[in-house]
């Protein structure tokens, strides 16, 4: 007998130090699934606890001291543990960094979670990575009470943000959700993951003299980071909506020899105008 009950759906984060991203990270999803779905885990005693969110599930942790890298997996690793234990409620879980955020393609036709009550055979799925960043020339700085892709329209075609971002069952990802430890990626072509992490330059020039992320290695990271101003400045924009097709069949077919469950890079590093159709989403 078929099973009519609809798949839950769980998303979870980890964060520290951020004020800028957890309202709109809340905002989003809540209206996705649910406060009561969401789970956000605060990395520090000493982080304030986010006001007039009252039903959404925080977990506090001690801060460990980590460089980035180790930091990093370390992230992934806890994060992999807790969603094991998100199974015994929910169907499947969502994982990403907390300046991510996973939108199905409104052409789909489909609400959120109407979306993922399809059958999935495969243990993840990945979303097409669009970076976006802001257009020196043309956009303001950032109102974080307007939805982003009304003030930004230009993004970078990034593998390095196509993440398998949703599990369907218990596994393993790798640092920042770039793979799944063991398995091979699947990329929906009606999921995009926005990464709003360089959204706008003022926020990400003060990050880079955050002595904290020096400290413990950002700085290097950052800096190249900020290459995407460079980018969408610079390069030509691409407005055929095709290139997103050819895209996610270019980042399955093309991978690192030294991480073959990983998307590879296109080496042109382009930068598309955002479909309009995204600009009322997020």
């Amino acid at each position: 007998m078929a099973n009519n009950t609809p798949k839950r759906i769980g998303v979870v984060s980890m964060v520290r130090n951020d004020s800028f991203f957890i309202p709109k990270w809340i905002n989003y999803y809540s209206e996705q699934i649910g406060q009561e779905n969401l789970f956000l885990i605060l990395d520090g005693l000493d982080q304030a606890l986010p006001e007039g969110f009252g039903h959404i599930n925080i977990i506090r942790l001690p801060q460990r001291t980590l460089s980035r890298t180790r930091g990093d997996r370390n992230r992934a690793r806890l994060i992999s543990y807790f969603a094991r234990l998100l199974f015994h409620r929910y169907d499947i879980v969502i994982a990403h960094d907390i300046d991510e955020y996973l939108v199905v393609d409104p052409d789909a036709g489909q609400t959120f979670t109407g979306f993922f009550q399809k059958p999935i055979r495969y243990a993840s799925l990945s979303a097409l990575g669009l970076d976006v960043g802001q257009h020196l020339r043309l956009e303001h700085p950032i109102d974080p009470g307007i939805p982003f892709l009304e003030q930004r329209s230009y993004a970078h075609v990034s593998a390095r943000y196509t993440k398998s971002i949703v599990a369907t069952r218990p596994l393993t990802w790798g640092s920042g959700f770039h793979r799944v430890k063991g398995k091979n990626f699947h990329i929906d072509p009606d999921l995009y993951l926005f990464h709003f992490g360089m959204v706008d330059y003022d926020i990400s020039k003060a990050k880079l003299g955050d002595q904290s992320l020096v400290e413990a290695g950002w700085q290097g990271h950052l800096g190249r980071r900020y290459e995407l101003f460079d980018l969408i400045l610079n390069n030509p924009v691409i407005e055929d909506e095709n290139f997103l097709k050819r895209a996610r069949m270019r980042q399955s077919l093309f991978r690192p020899f030294y991480a073959i469950n990983k998307p590879g890079m296109l080496s042109e590093k382009p930068i598309i105008k955002i479909p309009e159709r995204f600009r009322s989403v997020l």
